[in-house]
């Protein structure tokens, strides 16, 4: 497959790439909205897979929205807290961080996809839990150096399972973009065989 960005007119005739990129979306929406009803460990999320999945099979600018998009959508739902500035704009970073995996292949895909899921995660955990001490306004912890570090060390039981969640979602999400352009070669081979026929 080429290494170049996938235009426009490039997804639209590959259709089934924006249209596992929404599927995406919308499990993570659902899964965002849903999760604590299941009883499921807190901070798990999908939208570091979502958005690296959305730049491996998109290619282009507008998989950075991905996150976005769920976060945006779900929060109507579930709304959000007083952090919301740190969450959104946490999330609009991964997005943007991204676009510097969609070119990753075979084993170095992979190898992205873990230093991605480790990388959002600790951008999330360092840029949220900064917004809870500097917002709290002292109330959760004091607006010392000493709160700051409070505030992480409160994030910990947080952080791990959203940390071990994206070790095994992210690779996951580099395994679809690899089993989705194995399927278009084959079908570009088998596309061949025919023409010659």
């Amino acid at each position: 497959m080429e290494k170049r960005d996938l235009s426009l007119r490039d997804l639209a005739r590959r259709w089934w790439r924006p249209t596992i990129v929404v599927l995406a979306v919308v499990g993570a929406v659902a899964f965002r909205r849903y999760k604590d009803d299941l009883g499921l460990w807190p901070n798990v999320e999908l939208l570091t897979a979502t958005a690296f999945l959305a730049a491996g099979l998109l290619r282009n600018r507008f998989a950075a929205v991905a996150p976005l998009a769920v976060v945006a959508v779900s929060d109507l739902a579930i709304g959000n807290t007083n952090i919301l500035a740190f969450t959104w704009s946490a999330w609009a970073v991964i997005g943007l961080g991204s676009l510097l995996t969609r070119h990753a292949r075979g084993w170095r895909r992979y190898v992205a996809a873990l230093g991605f899921g480790v990388g959002g995660t600790a951008l999330f955990f360092l840029w949220t839990n900064f917004g809870v001490w500097a917002l709290g306004d002292g109330a959760w912890f004091p607006r010392t150096w000493d709160g700051l570090l409070a505030s992480y060390a409160a994030g910990v039981p947080f952080v791990r399972p959203q940390l071990l969640a994206n070790l095994a979602l992210v690779p996951l999400a580099a395994g679809v973009v690899a089993l989705v352009e194995r399927a278009e070669r084959a079908h570009a081979l088998a596309g061949g065989v025919v023409a010659a026929r």
